[in-house]
């Protein structure tokens, strides 16, 4: 067995020895997100840093702990916190949570993040359903040795986002009122905010909108032929006529006053897949 593998399992049997739920949905709260939280009824928190061969938080808004708990009739586990590649991870520890997940019976993955829109029709505080997504900028979490076990070498890509989970989604917005756009993430390195140019570049070669997560997570997941659904809230504006300067208290604060429309989605959401 390989090194990955095992450690895999040592820290799927270190959380089962600790905690009897058996989760159905993955849910990772992006920076500032964390408020879906309050609505688990929560069996057990295991802090990233009791748990063996997990890498640890370190960005403001990520609080760093696994949830396990019910939501409505799912049960399902929350990383309150997740990692990036700019924190000075590699792209295979960014993505290792979401691996544990599926071995621990996730076959379903909702994914948050705060992202910078480059559509002229966004507005900050606005949802965007993620349709597809760019990672030509990120490394990809899949190069070295293959684990057979986890997925095939060459995965499929086509549709990273699954479509059903989607319309259900677009369906449970429009019932609760809430406007949602669809559009296409691209996902860079960081830390830091693009230039003017790189906005208009990302926007020009296909995105909406532009972060730095959630690329991996999903090549990972797609890997394990997991089923994967994600918003991104537009925090800030890339690409506008006035001279502005974004910086990440403004963006904490734009995902907290557009968190309770995602909340309310990812509630019924989970209900339905």
């Amino acid at each position: 067995m390989s090194a990955l593998m095992d450690q895999l399992k040592e820290t799927v049997a270190y959380i089962q020895g600790q905690c009897s739920v058996r989760p159905e949905v993955g849910i990772v709260l992006g920076s500032g997100l964390g408020n879906l939280v309050a609505e688990l009824k929560v069996e057990k928190e295991i802090p990233y840093q009791d748990l063996p061969h997990f890498p640890v938080s370190t960005v403001e808004g990520h609080s760093g702990k696994l949830i396990f708990g019910q939501l409505g009739n799912k049960k399902v586990l929350a990383m309150s916190g997740r990692f990036h590649f700019y924190e000075g991870y590699s792209a295979s520890e960014v993505a290792y949570p979401i691996r544990v997940m599926k071995l621990l019976g996730v076959h379903t993955l909702l994914l948050s993040n705060a992202a910078g829109g480059m559509n002229p029709a966004f507005n900050v505080g606005d949802l965007m359903i993620i349709r597809d997504q760019i990672s030509l900028f990120a490394v990809n979490p899949l190069i070295g040795k293959n684990e057979a076990e986890l997925g095939p070498r060459f995965p499929d890509m086509s549709e990273p986002y699954n479509k059903q989970v989607i319309v259900k989604a677009q369906e449970i917005a429009a019932r609760l009122g809430i406007n949602v756009h669809q559009g296409v993430y691209v996902g860079v390195t960081g830390p830091t905010f693009e230039t003017r140019a790189e906005y208009k570049m990302l926007h020009l070669i296909g995105a909406d909108a532009v972060g730095m997560s959630t690329v991996q997570e999903v090549i990972v997941a797609r890997h394990m032929d997991m089923q994967v659904f994600a918003i991104s809230v537009i925090t800030d504006l890339g690409i506008r006529e006035e001279e502005n300067i974004i910086t990440h208290q403004e963006v904490l604060e734009a995902a907290a006053a557009a968190e309770p429309k995602l909340t309310a989605i990812f509630k019924e959401l989970v209900q339905v897949i």
